[in-house]
């Protein structure tokens, strides 16, 4: 079995996996096994409690009540992939996936050269490594950022920031920026707000209470994103004006963008915190996506690619499926779900 892919995913499927007597092989595109956790910006923190957001098999050290810091997260992947008793290759990114004739299964090529085998493949490699940017409303000559860009203020100090998108990645970014820098948060939509520790339990702890964090998701309601989880501190931001929030402006030209009354305004940097799309291009040779290189799958298991499954996708059973909690979960499913039958090794060729 290979699973291509060694972020959060990846190494969660890889020790269910092995925790099942199989032995996979991990295919991982960066010198370790992190996923994009090292790239995201210096303030992040998680939105869940330490207790909420391990993989299976290794508890998060510390305060479990505690909101661990980016840095936190990757030490503990770190000391997560030491115990894996898994065959783990770097700089082995997944470059093309094609079906093997006769009794199946895939041939998997990697950027370094390496060609491998086998019947059965789950990509792990997520929802982050392919940023979402898209066009603007115009010929805009400043700079443009996507959040996977961004890492702290300094170098924005002085600046006027338009930062677009209402998740919690835009909000978190824009207050991080508020103060050293001018800055407005645009939006299509109203902001949702939902609070973090309703009735003085964090949100995840009634999720898990009630089953509904793990639960089914329909597509209707995967479609509407989350809302910004908050215990009072962004909120109060916002409504103070720091940052502003406003309407998304109707134009970005030159280096001016012209707000939704009329108003033009000189902007330095506009920073798009407008998400993320499947990392998944490397298997458009099997037909497994669609034409927006969106997954065929249910649950997980491809619907057109038999022994093919995907874990880390953004709603791919549940609101947590893309989360440090949630892929363990997700990652079980499939392996139960996928028949393995006697899966023929992976072998190398030079």
């Amino acid at each position: 079995m290979i699973v291509a892919g060694g972020g959060q995913a990846g190494l969660a499927t890889a020790h269910l996996a092995r925790r099942a007597g199989r032995r996979p092989v991990l295919l991982e595109a960066n010198d370790e096994p992190l996923g994009s956790w090292p790239r995201y910006y210096d303030s992040l923190r998680l939105f869940s409690p330490a207790r909420f957001s391990a993989l299976p098999g290794l508890a998060f050290p510390g305060d479990p009540e505690r909101y661990p810091a980016r840095d936190e997260v990757v030490g503990y992947l770190r000391s997560y992939r030491a115990g894996l008793d898994v065959d783990i290759r770097t700089k082995q990114a997944v470059r093309t996936v094609i079906a093997e004739s006769g009794d199946g299964g895939f041939r998997v090529t990697t950027a370094a050269g390496t060609t491998l085998t086998t019947r059965t493949l789950i990509a792990a490699t997520g929802w982050f490594g392919a940023p979402h940017v898209p066009a603007l409303p115009g010929t805009f000559r400043g700079r443009v950022l996507h959040s996977a860009d961004y890492r702290c203020p300094a170098p924005f100090a002085g600046q006027r920031v338009v930062v677009v998108g209402g998740g919690n990645s835009a909000v978190q970014i824009a207050v991080d920026l508020a103060g050293s820098a001018r800055v407005s948060l645009v939006t299509r939509a109203a902001l949702r707000w939902a609070p973090q520790r309703p009735l003085g339990r964090d949100i995840h702890w009634w999720l898990a209470r009630t089953g509904l964090d793990g639960a089914p998701i329909g597509p209707r309601l995967a479609g509407r994103g989350s809302p910004v989880l908050d215990a009072g501190r962004y909120r109060r931001a916002v409504a103070a004006g720091r940052p502003d929030h406003r309407p998304m402006f109707t134009t970005a030209d030159d280096t001016q963008v012209r707000w939704a009354d009329g108003r033009i305004e000189d902007i330095d940097t506009i920073i798009l915190a407008t998400g993320y799309r499947p990392n998944l291009s490397y298997l458009r040779a099997l037909g497994a996506l669609d034409a927006q290189g969106r997954p065929h799958h249910r649950r997980g298991l491809s619907t057109t690619a038999p022994g093919l499954a995907f874990v880390g996708l953004e709603y791919q059973r549940s609101i947590s499926s893309a989360t440090l909690r949630g892929v363990g979960r997700d990652a079980e499913f499939v392996l139960r779900g996928m028949e393995f039958g006697q899966p023929r090794p992976a072998f190398i060729r030079p």
